[in-house]
């Protein structure tokens, strides 16, 4: 504890003789004042005396061997305190030492005895004295005592450590200490607390109330303590890290130049100019890689931003700035390319060849960029592979599938720790030349979040007007985009903004016919599941009577990605038995594929459900591709209700309503009973209930199925019908017509009746559906009236 400070700021400093030493009665105690120190008994403590009264009071009780009482002042700016100063309990006190300084200052060394209280003060000394009545010191022992003296104990030794430097015959003391009054005070003696709460302690004479006091002070400090203690910790290790850091770092510069091998900050600047000189950079961003090298190289090697402005530097220089040499387009190779990768799909290879004839003839002009469309597994993403065989370039791929942030494709600023350019730049380097044909997978399914709309970011990169000047938010230079060849796949085009739709052209991918997958199946598939599973051509084969049965019976979808999953269990089965020993050559058959894959998932049930008046077979489109729909109705005795059901949507619902109204208008011509509708319940049915079904295409079928439920017609089995309708009897043209056509076709079917006004998406329809279809054109309602429903028993019976 550092002296107390009691001398005043002006007062002269004047020692009293002993000639002018005044008789004090042996009753009365001498009285020193001291401004910001409370002394304790068993504490010995030195103090500063500076007023010629306190110094004299201290002489006197020196000669005569007499006791002080050392009493704190109430104001510590008081020079010359009187009675009404000063607290009323102090402590007895005796003087070990007297000391006077070189400096003329006067110190004391005072132990404390025991507690005082002053009873009255003498008037007329030279200095305070006073009659006082002594404290004894509480003796009372108790389980609550002994427990707060114990954890006072712990709160105090706990406290010691926790202080920078603090002697060890502290902690020693505290812990022979076995008298909780003196752990008390002595702990309060050493505790960084103002003077009047240590006065407020000395006061407390209740041993349990003033251990109380004392411990949650204590608790306070320690928390302080504590904080402070893994603060510098941290700071400690921090500083050592980063010092060990700088040490190893000058000693290995010490060494290499002891080595002859330089300066190694020097070299790794030379070496950043030279990759800047080689990567060909436009001005502006060759103006900031020099600017950024003068940065790094005015850094300590131990700066934190070192680091990122050399990571900044190395993106800049493997950059392929440079363009390279054009390769010659060789559209007969091309040609060759694209029949080898696809079976089918003309087309669509046309438009490609057509894409390829213009890159090779104006290189330097803006291209289109293509966006297929399509179901899952028809070969959109090959397609972009495809291309770049075709273009002899660097294919490389981005995934745009769940990205929601627009960081994703204008990259972070460089002020965030751990930032990167976006995935576009990133793609570019990883192709490693500025033409490369870039893939942007499922753009359709970007999302959007609080980080910003990434569909937006992509306006830039897909526009051939603003991407030769694309400013990635790491890079902050220019990056010329015009070369890319992008190439974007989706599998819907609702999903994709407008804006966005509208800088990409559209081709849509259909699905494939059932002899289209077949021949994919022996030219691709096979081979490459036979690949996949280690089998050799001799050792397994499938033959095509197999793979039909497993197209029909365990496959339902547009594209080919189920049908090779099914053909790689065939073959892991063939591969188990060649593996045991079993055989040597197996060869699977269709009778064979039921013990291999099970019974057939799918079979044609169109003849079964449409046997029975109030059924009709409707097509759908779907995310995937094109879909049978099965529409149900039935009647039962009631009032004229109309009741939904298999989870129609709003559209869907407005359209059965809009069909039985059309049948009620036209009973009369239909052949229709009108009292039926006011006594009997109709009731709609869509299968496959778990499945959301809504728009307006199942219009036709909704009423060809109200139509032959009501006059007890059956409906044609072979066929299957779409198309909106109207009020007054016109069929409306919808969307989806090649997805439905090839459904159609894969489902068996052999006729399709599609509004008239859908004509101009015949020439989209594959060749393959076309051949196996009859079509037959709807202009008004009653044009499917005649051609769907099949006569009635009574008009049956009279033709016979």
């Amino acid at each position: 504890m550092p002296p107390a400070n009691e001398q005043p700021g002006s007062a002269p400093s004047r020692v009293i003789s002993g000639a002018e030493a005044v008789p004090i009665p042996s009753d009365a105690l001498i009285i020193i004042p001291v401004r910001n120190t409370v002394l304790f008994p068993g504490i010995v403590a030195p103090i500063t005396i500076g007023r010629p009264r306190s110094i004299a009071a201290a002489q006197q009780a020196l000669r005569e061997q007499r006791p002080v009482g050392i009493l704190l002042q109430r104001n510590p700016e008081a020079d010359d305190p009187g009675p009404d100063d000063l607290y009323r309990i102090g402590t007895l006190a005796n003087i070990v030492r007297y000391i006077t300084a070189p400096d003329e200052t006067h110190h004391i060394i005072c132990q404390g005895v025991q507690r005082v209280r002053i009873v009255d003060f003498l008037p007329g000394t030279p200095f305070p004295a006073a009659l006082v009545l002594n404290i004894p010191e509480p003796t009372t022992i108790s389980p609550e005592i002994e427990a707060r003296f114990l954890n006072l104990q712990g709160q105090a030794i706990e406290a010691i450590q926790l202080l920078p430097q603090a002697p060890a015959e502290l902690v020693a003391a505290l812990r022979a200490t076995t008298s909780p009054a003196a752990l008390a005070d002595l702990t309060t003696s050493y505790m960084d607390i103002k003077p009047q709460e240590k006065q407020e302690i000395l006061e407390t004479i209740d041993v349990r109330l003033r251990m109380e006091k004392v411990s949650n002070r204590l608790a306070e400090r320690l928390e302080v303590l504590r904080l402070s203690h893994e603060i510098g910790q941290k700071t400690r290790a921090t500083f050592d890290e980063r010092q060990r850091e700088a040490i190893l770092r000058e000693q290995m510069a010490t060494i290499q130049r002891q080595l002859g091998e330089g300066d190694g900050k020097a070299q790794e600047v030379a070496e950043l100019n030279e990759a800047i000189a080689k990567a060909e950079m436009p001005p502006e961003a060759e103006s900031q890689a020099r600017r950024e090298v003068r940065r790094y190289e005015r850094m300590p090697e131990a700066a934190a931003e070192a680091g990122m402005v050399r990571s900044y530097l190395d993106w800049l220089t493997e950059l392929p700035w440079a363009l390279p040499a054009e390769k010659e387009i060789d559209i007969t190779a091309a040609r060759r390319i694209l029949d080898e990768d696809h079976f089918g799909l003309q087309k669509i290879k046309s438009r490609i060849v057509e894409y390829l004839a213009v890159r090779k003839l104006a290189p330097q002009g803006k291209a289109p960029i293509l966006c297929f469309v399509g179901p899952p597994g028809v070969g959109k993403t090959s397609l972009g592979q495809s291309i770049a065989r075709a273009m002899d370039r660097a294919f490389v791929r981005v995934s745009l599938g769940g990205v929601h942030d627009e960081a994703e494709i204008r990259g972070h600023r460089r002020t965030y720790i751990g930032a990167l350019p976006g995935n576009i730049i990133q793609a570019i380097k990883k192709a490693g030349s500025r033409n490369c044909v870039m893939m942007l997978d499922e753009i359709d399914k970007m999302g959007r979040g609080i980080q910003g709309d990434p569909s937006a970011a992509m306006l830039e990169v897909l526009d051939p007007e603003q991407n030769s000047t694309f400013r990635d938010n790491y890079l902050g230079v220019p990056f010329d985009l015009s070369r890319v060849a992008f190439i974007a796949t989706a599998n819907m085009l609702d999903t994709i903004p407008g804006p966005l739709q509208d800088r990409m052209e559209i081709i849509s991918l259909p699905g494939y016919t059932e002899d289209e997958k077949l021949e994919i199946a022996r030219r691709y598939l096979v081979r490459r599941q036979l690949e996949a599973n280690g089998l050799r051509p001799e050792q397994a084969e499938i033959d095509a009577e197999a793979l039909r049965l497993i197209i029909k019976g365990y496959t339902r979808e547009a594209g080919v990605r189920s049908l090779e999953r099914e053909i790689g269990r065939a073959f892991r089965h063939a591969a188990v038995q060649i593996a045991e020993g079993s055989s040597n050559r197996v060869i699977l058959a269709a009778k064979d594929l039921t013990a291999v894959l099970g019974q057939p998932r799918f079979e044609s049930e169109i003849a079964m459900r449409t046997s029975i008046p109030g059924v009709a077979t409707g097509l759908a489109w779907t995310p995937v591709g094109g879909d049978i729909l099965f529409i149900e109705a039935t009647r039962v005795p009631g009032k004229g209700a109309l009741i939904l059901t298999g989870q129609l949507g709003d559209v869907m619902r407005e359209s059965v309503q809009a069909a039985l109204t059309l049948a009620k208008s036209r009973a009369a011509e239909l052949g229709i009973d009108p009292a039926i509708f006011e006594k009997s319940d109709i009731h709609v049915h869509v299968p496959a209930g778990a499945t959301p079904k809504d728009g307006p295409s199942a219009g036709v079928a909704m009423f060809t199925a109200l139509v032959s439920l009501l006059t007890n017609r059956t409906v044609r089995s072979d066929t299957a019908m779409t198309g909106e309708i109207s009020l007054r009897g016109l069929v409306l043209p919808v969307g989806g017509i090649k997805e439905k056509v090839v459904a159609a076709a894969a489902a068996g079917l052999t006729r399709v009746m599609l509004p008239a006004r859908n004509r101009r998406d015949y020439d989209e329809i594959p060749q393959g559906a076309r051949d196996k279809l009859q079509f037959v054109w709807l202009e008004r309602i009653d044009d499917a009236i005649a051609a769907v429903l099949e006569p009635s028993k009574e008009a049956a019976k009279a033709i016979g």
